[in-house]
């Protein structure tokens, strides 16, 4: 059936909330059945699996990271239609959420051959989730890259600045002094923030569920017996060797010169605080979500917890004459961002806000925990950043 543990060793939410496009109860092709689970091979130990599952989370948050900031370097520039960089980071993770959470056939050798009397498609599906869910490809690729790849801290910190009249402009050259605004501007750029990037996170894992059934009989499946025996065991070489290497890497950077420190402070930092991220939102989703199942308690806590240390480091950056008072002020800085962009970025999440936001069963429940989030971290930051914004106000960082 999976891997080496029963369906109810990993209920993470993001893995096992309902899938975005719930289809009718009506007759399939033999394409599109649901495969009753049945074991390829001999299951691995409950141990084993979980050594790949962590692996797998390590592995796709280092990707899941680095597309992030790739896509915020890429869509920050001037004339930028949209200032506030993380949107199609977070755009783009929802999207590919969609898709896998709505896609049959990736793993279809995961859960065996189809079974003749299975026409029911509720049934077929809730038996298609118990097992995928399981997977640890899976869940690397759903709560290691997607969840990586979005950012709730850095959403709420944009919604923050927009509302202090603080949002970095990227036609603006490095410290020009941003116009003032009335407040009643400052309202609307804060729910102009919230809209936009809540309805568009919303709509792409949408789309990414319709493009699932759109693609369905293209998309290939993945061996399984070249998952188990190459991919499995490959990846806990790759995940730790490359976790270890970029700590060396932050240690001890190749070339100390100006061009290193730069590319040393916006990714290799990033990339080595992920995994703690990462980690923290698995096993609070492990162990909290399913306390309140009208409320994803642990995606919850991750986020808040999230959002409060990214709001610290801010602070400590942008806090004035840092550069005067701390020695190596600049590598300072630098794992402070670091922290933000990779503990915070992948300790938070977009794309398993949105599909929780879509897969509760009552609307209501939707929206009290989806203003719940907003509100309690926003109200965390005005309290952080504020008093630092509207007391000394924000000093150029360091590391720029």
């Amino acid at each position: 059936m999976d891997v080496g543990s029963k369906a109810t060793d990993y209920p993470l939410t993001e893995t096992a909330a309902p899938q975005p496009v719930q289809q009718p109860p009506v007759q399939r092709q033999s394409w599109e059945r649901d495969p009753a689970p049945k074991p390829a091979s001999a299951p691995l130990s409950k141990h084993a699996t979980h050594l790949y599952t962590v692996s797998y989370l390590i592995f796709f948050s280092f990707l899941g990271t680095l597309a992030r900031l790739g896509l915020q370097a890429l869509t920050f520039y001037s004339g930028a239609p949209v200032v506030t960089g993380v949107l199609w980071a977070n755009v783009s993770g929802s999207l590919v959420m969609g898709f896998l959470s709505e896609d049959k056939n990736l793993f279809r050798e995961e859960w065996g051959e189809p079974k003749a009397a299975d026409t029911d498609a509720v049934t077929a599906a809730q038996n298609h989730k118990a097992v995928k869910k399981t997977i640890p490809l899976y869940i690397g690729l759903t709560t290691g890259f997607c969840g990586c790849c979005t950012s709730f801290s850095s959403f709420i910190r944009d919604v923050f600045l927009a509302l202090a009249n603080a949002l970095p402009d990227p036609s603006l050259p490095s410290g020009t002094a941003i116009a003032s605004r009335n407040g009643g501007y400052s309202f609307m750029a804060l729910v102009g923030v919230i809209l936009l990037t809540v309805s568009l996170s919303l709509s792409a894992l949408i789309f990414g569920a319709h493009l699932a059934l759109a693609l369905a009989r293209y998309t290939p499946t993945v061996p399984f017996a070249f998952t188990r025996r190459v991919c499995d065991r490959l990846v806990v070489v790759l995940a730790w060797g490359c976790w270890l290497g970029a700590v060396f890497l932050a240690i001890w950077p190749p070339d100390r010169h100006e061009g290193s420190e730069v590319w040393r402070g916006r990714a290799v930092f990033a990339v080595v605080f992920a995994p703690l991220g990462c980690l923290l939102r698995f096993y609070l989703s492990i162990y909290l979500n399913s306390r309140i199942p009208a409320f994803p308690l642990g995606t919850f806590t991750a986020n808040i917890f999230g959002t409060v240390i990214e709001g610290v480091c801010y602070d400590l950056q942008h806090v004035s004459g840092l550069g005067a008072v701390v020695p190596a002020a600049l590598t300072g800085c630098q794992v402070l961002q670091g922290v933000m962009d990779g503990f915070c970025g992948s300790a938070t999440t977009i794309s398993t806000w949105v599909a929780e936001l879509n897969g509760l069963s009552r609307r209501r429940h939707a929206y009290v925990y989806g203003v719940t989030s907003v509100v309690v971290a926003l109200g965390f930051l005005i309290v952080i950043m504020g008093s630092l914004l509207w007391t000394s106000g924000f000093d150029e960082p360091v590391c720029g």
